[in-house]
């Protein structure tokens, strides 16, 4: 239950964060609505994974994966650059959150 409250978590924020984008600096109502309750969705859910998982782990995991996925969406969804070396970058990233999640398992 831990993990897909974590998950849910993840997906709460990647679609906050995505809505933000289409928001137009929050003066487009729906995205804007969107945003608000993506984020405190995401809090709740993060809050609540925190209490059966490390918070060190959860948090890496919750904005390591939160921000990979959003660098994607930004490059498939809205069109930008997805360079070599953001591509290593979330690379590392996700490298990072599996040794976290190794050396938690330890």
């Amino acid at each position: 239950m831990r993990w897909l409250l974590l998950l849910g978590a993840i997906g709460s924020e990647v679609i906050a964060t995505s809505a933000l984008k289409m928001s137009d600096g929050l003066s487009r109502l729906t995205p804007t609505v969107i945003v608000g309750v993506g984020y405190l969705a995401a809090f709740i859910l993060l809050g609540k994974a925190i209490k059966q998982l490390e918070v060190s782990t959860a948090y890496a995991i919750w904005s390591g994966l939160g921000t990979a996925a959003i660098c994607l969406i930004g490059a498939f969804a809205f069109g930008e650059s997805l360079t070599a070396a953001k591509t290593v970058g979330v690379l590392l990233v996700i490298g990072g959150v599996v040794v976290l999640n190794l050396a938690g398992a330890s």
